[in-house]
């Protein structure tokens, strides 16, 4: 039997409105997951449904009434939730200066490891000058290239190569000291930590990381991803020197284990009251979201936020150059609450 439009009206509205508060159920499996991935996306959908519900099918009827209310809710829900990533929202960090110069500058990105075409990154490198190059899923082969490409600029390096998609490379022109490759919680996946002192001669503490995705292919479950996550943002919590938490987190930067992550780290995003800067997917322009993140503490201010050309990887690299300041603003940062903390600590018990 072929549905009616206004039939077909009513499904899709359903799907939508159970797509929006799926990731409300606080469960770890990829199927509740996911669902906090598209958040734009959905709000164009939904706007996309209630205007054609609207101008094309009938209002009568108390059903269709309701429907409507729940679009409209469904709708201002939405907008809420994406509205601290737009550019006319308030900055989580604020803008440099006009007379205060970058101190450090910063390239990151997943090269895709089957993608041979080192050339686009190799130009790109060279072009943006960062002060540190932090690049994901990088094998021997990626290595090699770079080293041979542009090692000869940077000096000072960790570079934990795998043939399993988790390998990577660090990149600095400034000293790096008490490097440290760890494996937080699974011991295929590596982590950075370093100390870098600046240009400036101040030191700042580095941590990058590449968890694993909660996706069927790789780990059904989110618990790992977050538990390494948190861990690292309990580790910053009791920092006091200036730090910087960046690389491919598999997660969006509003999803509720990122926020719980900055509300345990105390860090702030960069990206809030500037834009999406969607990172992934490189080839599909609707199916794009934030998956390559800098968190920074709050003695920074942003100079310059980008997200860079394709390098033919699924992911676009991410730059951004920041100024650094002699006291830490802590007003934006989100605190964590007793529940949080009980949180965190629950999911990086279950995970180890």
């Amino acid at each position: 039997m072929q549905l009616s439009f206004q039939t077909a009206c009513w499904i899709l509205s359903v799907i939508m409105i159970l797509f929006t508060f799926i990731p409300l159920i606080r469960r770890d499996h990829w199927t509740f997951r996911i669902f906090e991935f598209p958040r734009f996306q959905k709000w164009v959908i939904n706007v996309a449904i209630l205007v054609t519900y609207l101008l094309v099918t009938s209002l009568s009827g108390t059903f269709n009434w309701w429907l409507v209310c729940l679009l409209f809710i469904n709708f201002g829900y939405l907008s809420f939730q994406i509205y601290p990533y737009l550019p006319f929202a308030p900055k989580q960090i604020q803008t440099a200066l006009a007379h205060q110069e970058p101190d450090i500058k910063i390239l990151i990105a997943n090269v895709f490891q089957d993608n041979k075409d080192f050339e686009k990154l190799n130009n790109l490198v060279h072009e943006k000058d960062a002060d540190i190059v932090l690049l994901v899923e990088t094998n021997k082969w990626w290595k090699e290239k770079c080293l041979e490409g542009f090692g000869d600029k940077y000096e000072n390096r960790m570079l934990e190569d795998k043939e399993n998609t988790y390998g990577m490379l660090f990149f600095s022109k400034f000293p790096l000291f008490n490097n440290k490759v760890r494996y937080l919680i699974k011991d295929k996946i590596p982590s950075i930590v370093t100390e870098v002192t600046l240009g400036n001669k101040r030191k700042i503490k580095f941590f990058a990381l590449h968890p694993e995705p909660p996706v069927p292919t790789e780990n059904t479950h989110s618990t790992d991803r977050d538990a390494e996550i948190l861990l690292v943002g309990k580790e910053v919590e009791k920092e006091k020197s200036p730090l910087i938490v960046a690389g491919d987190l598999n997660d969006v930067a509003w999803s509720y284990s990122s926020t719980l992550f900055q509300k345990i780290s105390g860090l702030l995003d960069p990206r809030r009251g500037r834009g999406f800067f969607s990172s992934f997917h490189a080839k599909y322009a609707f199916f794009r979201w934030p998956l390559d993140h800098i968190f920074c503490s709050g003695h920074f201010r942003v100079h310059q936020i980008q997200r860079l050309r394709n390098i033919g990887s699924d992911h676009f690299p991410i730059f951004i150059s920041l100024h650094l300041t002699p006291f830490e603003d802590d007003s934006k940062k989100l605190v964590a609450d007793a529940e949080n903390k009980k949180l965190a600590d629950e999911k990086i018990e279950k995970a180890l």
